[in-house]
């Protein structure tokens, strides 16, 4: 069973404090004891190692700087050794190197000085809310399906850095799962059960983007007739997924980094910050590192958020999980239907490149169901798109300009409408012009919104 803050009897949580500052010590201690904590102090990192070699702790809070040794020993220490135990770390105000170097040696958190009390409370009740034991492993562990090298690893990292409030930066092409992954994260982690508020940082209107992350106050421009907390606050104590995150304008980084760096927001219109507990996630398909270096990017934002890097691999290099994947996925598409893949099928799934990975899989098998005969899936049910055209579409989204899903609709979109136009909207013979079905080119029209007003 977990523990929480200011439970009594045997399972009172257990804090290590760790400072040369004698001051420092007395205020923290005073501040965790009146959170119903039981409180150890050492007096340096040597002090320390003897402590954790001799009890337990639930939680371990150290300067990072002190006279005889750094904080950052303690955390390699810790992790080293296995000890099953979240270290924070308490850096110099605006030192934020020193706390990315802490978060990467696998510090939970970090603090600025001087420390806030609320910051400090909020740090120790999501440390004291991590999993233990066999709890680590999380439901989520299934999520990401496969068991290729490349997705193993993704599973492995993913469990290691749950346990961490590190911001992670999930990098893929489009339609990699990385979302997912993000929701795996969230699931093994101290924040599992709290909001998880993932946010499309493309499809915000630049004029709107400041009141939609950090909310409003009533009256502070036309149509605010009331308060709106923004996505800072719907996921305060919970995790905040910038998803597309290449695309947020520079004025807008600005503002991000600030928020991310003093935890605290202020709403559009209001005079008073509020202290905000958020675990940053990012994503995007873009080289974030190659837009730092086009200037579209600011340096230090992605200093901030691309503290843990997970790259997630494309489908094409985990071919032997395409097969079970795709199984699973049949399984929820299929609805009450009772299609199978037959084996020349498969086949062909585990052959193809699938340059809109994972998310294109799904729009194949969807399509598959509905055009397959006696329950059968079939290689010309799938209709998989030539390699030539794939590399061909690839090479038209480089740079962001379309999703490549987005493209593909849009690209045979145009061909459909073509076909129709030249036959006066004779869709058998459209069908024949386009080398597919009349049930093929059917289906094709409702799912891509091609009517008669088309013509």
């Amino acid at each position: 069973m977990m523990k929480g803050v200011g439970e009594l009897g045997t399972n009172i949580p257990r804090i290590l404090i760790v400072d040369d500052e004698p001051d420092i010590l007395e205020l923290l201690e005073l501040a965790l004891t009146r959170m119903g904590l039981e409180v150890d102090c050492a007096n340096g990192v040597q002090q320390a190692l003897q402590r954790l070699g001799s009890a337990r702790f639930d939680l371990c809070l150290t300067d990072m700087r002190m006279a005889e040794g750094d904080g950052l020993e303690l955390v390699r220490h810790i992790n080293e050794n296995e000890l099953d135990l979240p270290v924070a770390v308490i850096t110099a105000h605006g030192n934020l190197e020193n706390a990315v170097a802490a978060l990467k040696a696998g510090a939970f958190d970090y603090l600025s000085k001087p420390v806030a009390l609320d910051q400090l409370r909020s740090l120790v009740s999501s440390a004291l809310r991590l999993p233990h034991g066999e709890d680590k492993s999380g439901k989520g562990a299934m999520l990401l399906l496969g068991e290729s090298p490349a997705i193993r690893q993704v599973r492995d990292m993913v469990s290691r850095v749950a346990r961490s409030q590190a911001p992670v930066h999930i990098s893929g092409e489009s339609g990699s799962g990385k979302e997912l992954a993000a929701r795996m994260l969230v699931e093994q982690s101290a924040r599992r059960g709290q909001p998880f508020v993932p946010v499309n940082c493309g499809a915000i209107p630049e004029n709107l983007m400041e009141s939609e992350f950090f909310g409003y106050r009533k009256g502070a421009f036309t149509g605010a007739d009331k308060d709106k907390e923004g996505f800072f606050q719907a996921a305060n104590q919970g995790t905040l997924l910038l998803d597309e995150v290449a695309d947020l304008p520079l004025a807008m980084q600005v503002k991000l980094l600030r928020v991310i760096q003093e935890k605290k927001v202020r709403r559009v219109g209001a005079t008073d910050e509020e202290v905000i507990d958020v675990r940053i996630l990012s994503a995007t398909h873009h080289d974030l590192a190659k837009r730092v270096q086009e200037g579209k990017f600011r340096q230090d934002l992605y200093y901030r958020l691309n503290v843990i890097s997970l790259q997630m691999p494309a489908l094409r290099e985990m071919r032997e999980d395409v097969p079970q994947i795709a199984n699973k996925l049949l399984e929820r598409l299929r609805g009450d239907s009772r299609a199978q893949f037959s084996k020349e099928a498969l086949k062909a799934l585990a052959s193809y490149d699938f340059p809109g990975n994972v998310r294109e899989l799904e729009n194949i098998i969807e399509r598959a169901v509905a055009l397959c005969a006696e329950g059968v899936i079939t290689p010309d049910d799938l209709q998989l798109s030539p390699i030539e055209s794939c590399s061909t579409a690839q090479k038209a989204t480089e740079g962001g300009k379309y999703p490549l899903t987005d493209y593909l609709d849009r690209v045979e979109r145009e061909a459909i409408l073509q076909a129709l136009a030249e036959t006066g909207f004779n869709r058998t013979a459209a069908a024949k012009i386009l080398g597919v079905t009349f049930r093929a080119l059917r289906y094709r029209m409702e799912r891509l919104s091609i009517t008669e007003e088309d013509k």
